[in-house]
């Protein structure tokens, strides 16, 4: 074990009164047997990391297992070695028994048992959390901790204490005029989402701990910290609710944009958890659209605001099912189907038959397969085969397999489909689009048609979603065919080599014990076959289904895209967090009346209205850019004043700006938005308002606001990119 050399707090000397030994001699103490125990434990972990690294599994059970043994124990090692002391957020102290309990984003122990840290999601943490002084959850008093890396390692660089009693202020509290919340407000904020876990607020704490049961609405403006909200229950949930284990469908996460997924990346690893998935919903089609991914391109927003409201119904959606089942109807009459033994009439009946095969929800390119073999089992069944053995089953279904009349009328009647020819020929091929879409007037079925029929947008999201999902991996049927065909080539060769092996023993062996003859039986030669080799589909990683999905910025979703998220939980067991006053496209609904619509039930909604992020001087320019579009817009109510009055200027101005800004604040982050051609840096990032969205930078230079349009979208994109601003907003134009 590594002793612990110096002192955990390093407090500076405008904060003297607070490094009194009275005051943090107990904490030292703590951490100190904190260090010992992840000295001892780290040791622990990776001597059973190696170990069941190690193990190879006499069984599949055994080797799964093992593998989870792996990912539990790196997950736990890579959280404690991600943090050391920092691990523990803060402490509390009960009234009536007057115990000490460490919190931290761990649980751990000591040698004896003996509890060091409880782990922030666990009951025994809620009152950390929780209490206030209206209901102070049995505490006296609770401290959190800043931590700050000095010379390569964390130290408690400042601490406040909050005390609920008249008994808490004795000997063991610090007083001053900020609170740890207020305090993290004011600092600069980075390229990441900010280590907020010490200072969650009780409200946001109550929704973060909230069951998982039915749908939870968590519903708030810019700066009430719903995206924190957000992030901390998935992780709680991931952690507290035996539901929604990795064994039972685990929680998927999914954000509005890749800069946004890029900016809370740490924050679920920082929490103790990286089970949870995260996407965008582009990234559930990301193996559809690899093209796009491997270029790293965003898809592009449908131009025009019909077509766009066309592809986002859910009638839209359900038009793939009609338009797989064109390609999915037997021939109407009859053939003769030469084989090598004989020739067998296949009636339209039989036809028929073999198609009606597949159990309802067959994804299109598997019922394939399953209807070629309904199909081969009635030719079978009436084939007038030689009685001497000489034709096999497998050997009939090779011969079949080589019949080109029957495999070319089979393929015509239900062809191999991939999602993006189904989806694409919607849009090249009117007769077809009003087919499958009854309901489209002339205009809209005009509207929808394009030049290129592959030049997909956003709006093409779901109903690529459904067809994949109705179609199925086009390349697993080809691959499931050429397992089976390896698998019986390799049967057919291990026949040969029992057959060769019987004979020698038969010649060489005069005794009643012929102990090759067991390998004719099925089971033994079957076991003999090696498919460890055979190619086979991996299931996709983000096709669910899902035990819980948290939704951010759920107020954009269309009810095309709901369908997406819905397919991968069936549960319907959500978290939809959203502000309908940020709906670029009008949100005129109540929440309970667009979810239920879409198809959600058991809705709970919750409420945050108060603003910790803005300062009071943004959101009084901010507010009347909402109301002026949406009078009734939840606006929330800032808590902090900076006294930096919101500047306007020419747009002449921007390099002068951004140069004077950084040259004043060597840490923190800007953000100019509105301006698509200024080339950003690694602290001026350069963003549309949409890609802006659920974001956060310290100065934010909003260029040509005017320009956004005059409707609903355009009032909401200015509020929202004025509103990411927590420090300074600037406001340039050409216009004098």
């Amino acid at each position: 074990m590594t002793p612990l050399q110096t002192r955990a707090f390093d407090l500076p000397d405008h904060l003297r009164a607070k490094d009194d030994p009275a005051l943090i001699g107990d904490d030292e103490a703590h951490f100190a047997a904190i260090n010992d125990s992840l000295d001892q434990t780290i040791a622990d972990l990776s001597e059973r990391l190696g170990a069941a690294r190690l193990d190879v599994g006499e069984s599949s059970t055994a080797a799964l297992e093992r593998d989870q043994e792996v990912h539990r124990l790196s997950a736990r090692l890579r959280t404690l070695r991600r943090f050391g002391l920092d691990l523990c957020l803060g402490r509390m102290v009960f009234a009536e028994t007057s115990e000490t309990v460490y919190v931290g984003r761990l649980g751990l122990s000591d040698n004896d048992g003996g509890r060091l840290l409880v782990d922030w999601r666990s009951p025994a943490a809620e009152p950390f959390f929780g209490a206030t002084h209206a209901n102070p959850m049995g505490l006296a008093s609770r401290r959190r901790y800043r931590w700050t890396q000095v010379t390569g390692r964390p130290r408690v660089t400042d601490y406040w204490d909050e005390v609920f009693t008249p008994d808490g202020l004795e000997g063991h509290a610090a007083l001053d005029d900020q609170s740890a919340f207020v305090a993290s407000l004011g600092s600069s904020r980075t390229s990441r989402m900010q280590d907020v876990l010490a200072t969650i607020q009780a409200d946001q704490d109550a929704i973060i701990r909230a069951g998982s049961r039915g749908t939870l609405v968590v519903d708030g403006g810019p700066g009430t910290g719903k995206t924190v909200v957000a992030l901390h229950r998935a992780a709680y949930l991931q952690y507290a609710d035996p539901r929604l284990g990795e064994g039972r469908g685990g929680i998927l996460f999914v954000g509005p944009s890749r800069p946004y997924l890029s900016y809370v990346g740490d924050v679920l690893p920082g929490l103790g958890e990286d089970g949870v998935r995260t996407c965008t919903l582009a990234d559930l089609l990301a193996d559809l659209l690899a093209d796009l991914v491997a270029a790293e391109t965003d898809l592009v927003e449908e131009a025009d605001p019909q077509v766009a409201a066309l592809k986002a119904s859910a009638a839209m959606v359900g038009a793939i099912e009609t338009a797989v089942g064109i390609y999915e109807e037997p021939p109407p009459e009859g053939m003769e189907v030469d084989t090598p033994w004989a020739d067998v009439w296949l009636s339209a009946a039989e036809w028929a038959e073999a198609f009606g095969s597949p159990e309802p929800g067959t994804p299109h390119n598997e019922g394939r397969d399953v209807a070629w073999e309904a199909l081969v089992a009635i030719l079978w069944d009436k084939l007038d085969a030689p009685e001497d053995g000489e034709v096999s089953l497998d050997l009939f279904r090779r011969a079949l397999a080589g019949n080109e009349q029957l495999t070319d009328a089979f393929g015509r009647a239900w062809p191999v489909i991939d999602p993006l020819d189904l989806v694409g020929d919607l849009w090249s091929v009117p007769a077809y689009l009003r087919h499958c879409a009854p309901w489209l007037g002339p205009d809209d079925v005009r509207a929808l048609r394009r030049p290129d029929p592959l030049a997909w947008t956003t709006a093409d999201l779901p109903l690529l979603d459904a067809a994949r999902r109705r179609l199925g991996d086009p390349q697993a049927s080809r691959r499931r065919r050429r397992q089976a065909a390896i698998r019986a080539a390799e049967r057919e060769e291990m026949s040969q080599v029992v057959d060769h092996l019987i004979q020698v023993e038969n010649e060489t062996d005069g005794s009643d014990l012929k102990v090759m003859g067991m390998l004719r039986g099925e089971d033994l030669r079957a076991a003999l076959v090696d498919v460890a080799g055979a190619p086979d589909a991996s299931p996709d990683g983000l096709a669910g289904p899902f035990a819980h999905v948290v939704v951010d910025e759920a107020q954009e979703l269309t009810d095309a895209e709901w369908q997406m998220l819905l397919a991968r939980c069936p549960s319907r067991s959500f978290t939809v967090v959203g502000d309908r006053a940020q709906a670029r496209h009008g949100f005129t609904e109540s929440w309970h009346e667009r979810l239920e619509r879409v198809g959600l039930r058991d809705i709970a909604q919750a409420s945050l209205s108060i603003n910790y992020r803005t300062p009071v001087e943004v959101m009084a320019a901010a507010e009347p850019v909402i109301r002026a579009v949406l009078p009734d817009a939840n606006v929330p109510t800032s808590v902090r004043s900076n006294g930096i009055p919101v500047t306007y200027g020419p747009l002449g101005d921007l390099d002068t700006i951004v140069a004077t800004w950084l040259a004043e604040h060597p840490e923190g982050v800007a953000c100019v938005i509105g301006l698509s051609s200024y080339v950003g840096s690694e602290r001026v990032r350069s963003l549309s308002p949409s890609l802006a969205k659920g974001l956060e930078f310290d100065l934010v230079v909003l260029v040509e606001p005017e320009s956004f349009g005059n409707g609903i979208e355009g009032g909401v994109d200015r509020y929202v990119a004025m509103t990411r601003a927590t420090q300074r907003l600037v406001v340039l134009t050409s216009q004098p």
